[in-house]
């Protein structure tokens, strides 16, 4: 089951980090909703790796309603919808519960959803969500965790990618999830061997220490 994080009333300055100019309709750029989503970015990588446990579940609230009126603001551009998916995985990371279900479920729908019309859209990112939510959710009777998809998705997301940073590590960490620790390290290790993103040296920066974290636990099995 997904940790709990007990509830935080106090309020997180997300607002002045994100200070997303929304445009709608015909008004709507390439220009801002590249720069919105860039924001978008940039403060996941704060709500989950730079607030305390005590405040995430605020932080990724605050962070799914953002995502989400990016998604309407770009009618349903599948970046946008691909980037809800993973702000509604971390807001039910941190809120753990049964309340956590629903949002895995509504963030495993936005991805199949993408994955009908456009899976190879983000390197794969699609793959790599719905791999890892399939291997980190409960299985049935709980939830709709399942290794087998997870493992299919997760290797559809190597084909695409094969250097990326998050394919290598999230394979990874399926692998030692279930028990593959030998294998895992290749991958770990190819992860921190990925190339940089353009934009998104911080989010490398942390997926790195993960990774290194993940190798050195592999290395003792």
């Amino acid at each position: 089951m997904i940790k709990h994080v007990s509830k935080l009333s106090a309020t997180l300055a997300l607002t002045s980090t994100l200070g997303l100019a929304w445009l709608t309709g015909p008004a709507w750029a390439d220009s801002q909703f590249d720069d919105n989503l860039n924001k978008l970015q940039h403060a996941w990588v704060i709500a989950n790796y730079q607030t305390p446990d005590n405040a995430k579940e605020a932080a990724f609230k605050q962070l799914t309603e953002e995502a989400h009126q990016l998604v309407v603001n770009s009618q349903n551009a599948p970046e946008a919808q691909v980037w809800e998916a993973i702000t509604l995985s971390g807001y039910a990371k941190a809120k753990g519960g049964l309340g956590a279900l629903k949002l895995v479920e509504k963030s495993r729908d936005l991805l199949l959803g993408v994955e009908k019309t456009q899976p190879e859209i983000m390197q794969g990112s699609v793959y790599t969500s719905l791999g890892t939510l399939y291997y980190r959710v409960p299985g049935w009777p709980i939830g709709f965790g399942d290794k087998k998809k997870a493992k299919s998705y997760l290797e559809k997301a190597l084909q695409l990618n094969p250097t990326g940073i998050d394919a290598n590590y999230f394979y990874a960490d399926y692998l030692s999830e279930t028990g593959e620790y030998k294998k895992a390290i290749d991958y770990y290790r190819k992860a921190l061997d990925a190339p940089a993103r353009p934009g998104r040296a911080d989010a490398d920066t942390e997926r790195k220490k993960e990774a290194q974290q993940g190798l050195a636990v592999a290395q003792t099995h």
